[in-house]
């Protein structure tokens, strides 16, 4: 089979003829005296005369195109975008797309619209827009839908755009970095706010219960307690110095007592 194979591709160059392979994802636009053919050539081996004949292969697969660009926003301010814009060439429109605008169809039409589908697009947006994932959604679907606009027609199929990259302003990003550290000394200051109120609730929690402990304590405390606990003490005491109230509210010093009865 190799050698059959072998001989259909030796054979033809030999004799001067040429031979393309049109693999799966590809199509073939075939020409003959400078007459472009109406049908693409399908995936297979071909051969054709170079003198009379010549055949392009054509990628109808997905193709992705990248584009890094200066964009003013509505402040003019310019941020730096790195897109990718995904497409292909849908394979019946492969012979159309070599007729009205060329092989180099990504440089003669392709990547102008997509360089004023981006600056026109994103101009029209404050930088703050490309900082957020909603800005930046809104702003790709936008330029899918130009792009769309000006490329159907052409052959070219847009499948999606995709914003990879973006570098903001310095300025703005300053303003961003100032910005989030305010709100983390902000969120600092109420944590430790929130910390003071509850050391100050538990304070309060403590002298409440301190009080109110000795408020129990008090109300526990009547007079039979008290004389009950003053004839205990005069049944351990020994020489100590007593005093004991009298009638007339006057302390007597037991101690004197016992010495003057020695």
């Amino acid at each position: 089979m190799r050698k059959v194979l072998l001989i259909l591709i030796l054979v033809p160059m030999l004799c001067g003829c040429g031979v393309v392979g049109i693999e799966d994802g590809q199509k073939g636009v075939k020409a003959d005296f400078g007459k472009i053919s109406d049908e693409p050539i399908e995936t297979g081996w071909h051969f054709y005369i170079p003198m009379f004949t010549w055949i392009e292969v054509w990628n109808v697969k997905t193709q992705q195109i990248e584009e890094n660009a200066n964009v003013p926003s509505s402040e003019g301010l310019v941020s730096q975008l790195d897109i990718s814009i995904l497409y292909h060439i849908p394979p019946d429109k492969v012979v159309f797309v070599r007729k009205t605008i060329g092989s180099d169809y990504q440089t003669t039409v392709l990547e102008p619209y997509i360089r004023e589908a981006v600056r026109s697009t994103a101009s029209a947006y404050q930088v703050s827009a490309l900082y957020s994932d909603a800005g930046r959604k809104e702003i790709s679907e936008k330029m899918i839908t130009y792009l769309r606009d000006k490329l159907t027609d052409r052959g070219i199929v847009i499948e999606d755009v995709l914003i990879k990259g973006v570098q903001l302003p310095q300025v703005f990003a300053d303003s961003i970095e100032t910005k989030l550290k305010t709100e983390q000394e902000s969120l600092q200051k109420q944590f430790e706010l929130i910390k003071a109120k509850k050391d100050a609730e538990i304070e309060v929690a403590k002298a409440e219960g301190i009080a109110q402990s000795n408020k129990i304590i008090a109300n526990s405390i009547s007079e039979n307690y008290l004389r009950y606990k003053f004839i205990e003490n005069l049944s351990v005491a020994s020489k100590e110095v007593v005093y004991v109230p009298t009638e007339a509210n006057l302390p007597i010093l037991e101690a004197t007592r016992h010495e003057a009865s020695k």
